[in-house]
């Protein structure tokens, strides 16, 4: 891997930032009654995690947590690999009249979460479905928002951002490099 132009955030800054959207949730849902945060995977799974256990440090109630793969409700899934990898989706609970909160790592194009709301709708009919993301970058090619955003990053299309969070990297941090040219 390239080396990064800038480093976006650090562990404490990621860990302010969850710590604000938890408060931020709490604030517009009035608590957490029939409150769900669902990770999409990979790496939005720790990041609603982490959230859950912020709301409960606050509110002395921890809301219920769910994982969520949506490999199959990709509008790429033709061009992904011959055999995309398939990871797990556990919603221990009916999504059913709740209020939902989609977390993911980057908020780009919005076909990952339209992807994620499809999966949803096929589980049942929520109350409401909230977005919460670590980063914002702008460029989107749906009527998509987050509710919740840790950091806005005004990017071109020829960078990425790289989440690393330590459940599944081994460290926490945010990444902006250039999009590595093919050939």
């Amino acid at each position: 891997m390239q080396q990064p132009k800038a480093i976006l955030m650090d562990a404490s800054m990621i860990d302010r930032a969850l710590t604000r959207i938890a408060h931020e949730i709490l604030e517009k849902n009035k608590g957490v009654d029939d409150l769900y945060l669902i990770g999409i995977q990979r790496r939005g799974v720790p990041l609603a995690n982490r959230i859950a256990s912020r709301i409960e440090e606050i509110e002395a109630r921890r809301p219920g947590t769910g994982v969520l793969d949506i490999t199959f409700y990709r509008d790429d899934l033709s061009m992904l690999a011959e055999h995309p990898v398939i990871n797990d989706t556990s919603l221990p609970f009916s999504v059913q009249d709740k209020k939902l909160i989609l977390v993911d790592d980057v908020l780009y194009t919005g076909r990952t979460c339209r992807a994620a709301i499809d999966a949803l709708f096929d589980l049942g009919r929520p109350r409401l479905i909230q977005l919460a993301i670590l980063i914002d970058r702008g460029h989107r090619e749906l009527p998509i928002r987050a509710d919740y955003i840790g950091k806005n990053v005004p990017t071109s299309r020829s960078e990425v951002i790289h989440v690393k969070l330590r459940e599944v990297d081994g460290e926490d941090g945010v990444e902006l490099s250039e999009l590595e040219q093919k050939g």
